[in-house]
């Protein structure tokens, strides 16, 4: 045993020097911000603000959240390599590799610059800007952020985002550009005249923001919107000192396409260097919803565009791609051939066929909620055993619920028989006949319609098996801890890949049942779930 003693403590060492090297590297990318990024002030981690400052001609800033630190993180610097086209690294991270300057900055850094960062791989572009001018009323459409009750019966049109020439201005000096012309400002400056130029014209717009099949791009709306105006004609009364991300949203009811929108907007931040989360302007006209608070938990806090009473001039402006333009989207229709893979290795042994970043973004939401994510989920041990351990499996209901304001309150069953094959599993546990001697099964009802966000959010990460049938409430599988089992139950008018890849992109193991209808044996559920628990070591 002493003659081993020496090579046990040499490779102690060794594994100590290298966590401790990999940690040094992560603070350093950590800390680090791009050079078009505010210098913000310390933020205090007891303040969570919902609605954030605006500041009238002054400097003040308000708190802003810190990153939190996540174990799957991998440094958002550009690459030092050339990406393939479709890498992982392309689809999922950081391959807004193109830089497009729109409005250089001027001489001495004053003024407004305005500027995209383009993907090959996903032909989109996160765009940002320096003091950007919005104008509330150059923008049509409701004013967004009612309650849902209030709002019943209201077309999705109205709630949608038509932009007006010169909804969003920039500054810049008149003798250095040309292509100004002389019009009346009409909303939001009087009625004087102004000279400016359309910033970004439409052969710029078909190769950097371009519709890729979505029939009203209402971002690709945005950018056309911009107009240069001379810098004597740039007058803000109104200042938002905090980088701010200014998204539109579609299907902002429905989870799935939610978490695409998080995740564009995640990506956004990182990607332009943000030291600290940024605040959120919602630039649509939808109500609020029980998403909302998941909004809130991610980022530093949010707004809606109509509820600025007048022009307001945003110092750092972020533009979020839609989420249709995201991997979690195109996936669906094109073949990304990606599979997770820890940060730890992919750090050590880069790969451009596997990726951390969904794992990121899923310790992103469950840190965002106070959740611990620098461990994996501790089994408990049941109260009638002192060796075998419990594990929890999740089953998610789909349930009625009243969506938005188009919405009949009656959701379609995915599984006719749900409730039957629910009560089934609930029995086969309740009555302890499930075979399974090595460890216990606490089976738990995931009516998520009836749960806080941070409430669905915990019972995800909680859970060793997650059981439904195809559904948006399966979309939070992207929070699962690593060693978490999917079990999803597809009928066959919903064969459809969303939570298979999902699983594949985070590196779960999956397992689906596929139906002849939309009807599913008991008893098949059952012997599935048994030999799954089995796998687990039961």
């Amino acid at each position: 045993m002493s003659k081993r003693n020496p090579k046990i403590l040499k490779i102690f060492l060794y594994m100590l020097l290298l966590n401790s090297l990999f940690l040094i590297i992560y603070f350093v990318f950590h800390s680090s911000s791009s050079s078009s990024s505010s210098s913000p002030e310390q933020p205090n981690p007891h303040i969570s603000l919902v609605r954030f400052h605006v500041s009238v001609n002054n400097n003040q800033s308000a708190i802003q959240k810190p990153w939190p630190i996540l174990p799957s993180y991998l440094p958002w610097t550009p690459p030092q390599r050339n990406l393939p086209t479709r890498s992982c690294e392309g689809y999922f991270g950081n391959g807004f590799t193109k830089r497009v300057d729109f409005l250089k900055p001027m001489i001495g850094g004053e003024g407004s610059w305005f500027r995209c960062f383009y993907s090959e791989t996903l032909q989109s572009s996160i765009c940002e800007g320096r003091n950007l001018r919005m104008v509330p009323d150059r923008i049509v459409m409701s004013r967004g952020g009612e309650r849902l009750e209030e709002v019943m019966g209201r077309r999705e049109e109205e709630e949608l985002p038509e932009f007006r020439d010169g909804a969003f201005e920039v500054a810049e000096e008149v003798s250095s550009r040309l292509g100004f012309k002389r019009h009346r400002r009409i909303g939001g400056g009087g009625g004087n005249d102004v000279i400016s130029r359309r910033l970004v014209n439409d052969e710029l717009l078909n190769e950097y923001v371009q519709e890729g099949g979505i029939g009203r791009h209402t971002m690709r709306g945005l950018v056309a919107s911009i107009r240069a105006v001379d810098s004597k004609d740039f007058v803000c009364e109104e200042w938002v000192e905090e980088p701010t991300l200014l998204i539109t949203r579609f299907e902002y009811a429905n989870l799935f396409h939610t978490v695409t929108d998080w995740y564009s907007a995640y990506v956004s931040s990182r990607v332009t260097g943000l030291p600290n989360r940024p605040h959120v302007v919602f630039v649509d006209g939808h109500c609020t919803t029980q998403l909302e608070e998941t909004w809130t938990a991610l980022f530093s806090g949010i707004r809606y565009a109509k509820n600025f009473t007048k022009p307001v001039c945003f110092r750092h402006a972020i533009l979020s791609p839609l989420g249709y333009e995201t991997a979690l989207f195109k996936g669906l229709t094109g073949d990304i051939d990606c599979k997770g893979e820890s940060a730890q290795n992919l750090w050590q042994n880069p790969d451009d066929k596997r990726t951390a970043r969904i794992s990121e973004f899923g310790e992103m939401i469950r840190a965002a909620f106070g959740f611990p994510v620098n461990r994996h989920r501790s089994s408990e041990r049941p109260p009638s055993s002192s060796s075998s351990s419990v594990h929890n499996v999740l089953f998610v209901r789909r349930e009625d619920y009243l969506a938005h304001p188009r919405h009949g309150g009656k959701v379609q069953s995915r599984l006719i028989n749900e409730e039957e094959v629910f009560d089934s599993l609930h029995h086969w546990v309740a009555s302890g006949s499930t075979g399974l001697t090595k460890c216990g099964i606490n089976l738990v009802n995931g009516l998520f319609a009836h749960m806080s966000m941070k409430d669905q959010v915990r019972a995800i990460q909680d859970a060793s098996v997650i059981i439904g049938a195809h559904g948006a409430g399966l979309t939070h599988i992207v929070s699962a801890t690593p060693n978490t089992t999917i079990f999803e139950i597809i009928s066959v008018e919903f064969q459809r890949p969303h939570f298979e890849l999902i699983a594949k992109w985070k590196g779960l193991e999956y397992h689906a049942m596929h139906l002849a209808n939309s009807r599913a044996d008991p008893t098949a559920v059952i012997e599935k779930l048994k030999e799954i628990m089995k796998s687990l070591g039961c």
